[in-house]
């Protein structure tokens, strides 16, 4: 018995890179798999991966950005498997420029990709699964969402949505039976490698794990054992996991009558600013 036997998934973004080594690991565990790409070729060899581990699996080519593929992408899977269980959003791409020097072009083609692809895709799948009553949308998010990185305003603003959109789900489709929760995957891939490249270092070192073995993380999020999870986001490089706070209140002052200017500089004027939070420690 394999941990996702049973289950019918999509996930985007999955011909190349960590979204191959996702639609992997998901199929040794016995789910059923629509498989997304821009690269035809790309996509087939995966496919053919796949079905080789013995899994059922289907492909559906083309970009998230277009509302089309995303509708087909859901309609494939209740066509070939009778429903969709679980929507992984892990398409994405990269235009990175510091932000003076970010063209529309850069950021549009991004957002295009990386927060309107997720967006579509959760709208069809919202669909089928509240007919359902159940379902799981996965959103794969990145440090640069949570935190910020140099040179990624795109990027950043693209992934903090998919938290949001995550946080709204939560909201909105809880009544339904659907969950959403989100992977922040620390995983040395063609995306990251030339972070690692430019800081002179391994990827081991700044705190990148293979792959593969981040593959698991997506695993566990889509299996039963993560049933309880809603609305939470898990990093995972392999060999740390932990879950994030959602942004919270500190440092409050409360009055029954209007607070006048001069309290909230006194109140502030004691306070220390809250660090801006950094994953290199």
């Amino acid at each position: 018995m394999g941990r996702l036997d049973g289950k019918r998934m999509v996930i985007t973004g999955s011909s190349r890179s960590l979204g191959r080594e996702f639609a992997l690991a998901c199929a040794a565990e016995g789910a059923s798999l629509v498989l997304n790409g821009t690269n035809t070729q790309a996509l087939a060899a995966v496919r053919d991966e796949v079905a080789a581990v013995g899994a059922p699996v289907v492909t559906v080519p083309g970009s998230v950005a277009q509302s089309g593929t995303c509708s087909e992408l859901v309609a494939t899977c209740v066509r070939e498997f009778g429903g969709i269980d679980v929507m992984v959003n892990n398409a994405g791409i990269v235009r990175d420029r510091t932000l003076l020097k970010m063209s529309d072009e850069d950021f549009d083609e991004v957002i295009a990709v990386d927060l309107r692809g997720p967006f579509l895709c959760m709208r069809e799948a919202g669909k089928v699964m509240k007919e359902q009553g159940s379902g799981h949308i996965i959103q794969v998010t990145s440090a640069s969402g949570l935190v910020g990185n140099f040179g990624q305003a795109n990027y950043a603003a693209a992934k903090a949505g998919l938290i949001g959109m995550m946080y709204t789900a939560v909201k909105e489709w809880q009544r339904y039976g659907i969950r959403c929760n989100a992977m922040w995957p620390v995983a040395r891939t063609d995306m990251t490698q030339p972070l690692i490249d430019k800081a002179g270092k391994t990827g081991v070192e700044m705190g990148f794990g293979e792959a593969a073995d981040v593959a698991q993380g997506l695993v566990f999020l889509a299996s039963d054992a993560a049933a309880g999870f809603n609305g939470q986001c898990m990093t995972f490089n392999g060999h740390k996991t932990a879950l994030w706070h959602s942004p919270r209140e500190e440092h409050i002052l409360t009055s029954d009558a209007p607070i006048s200017l001069e309290e909230l500089e006194a109140h502030y004027a004691g306070v220390e600013p809250l660090p801006v939070y950094s994953t290199r420690g």
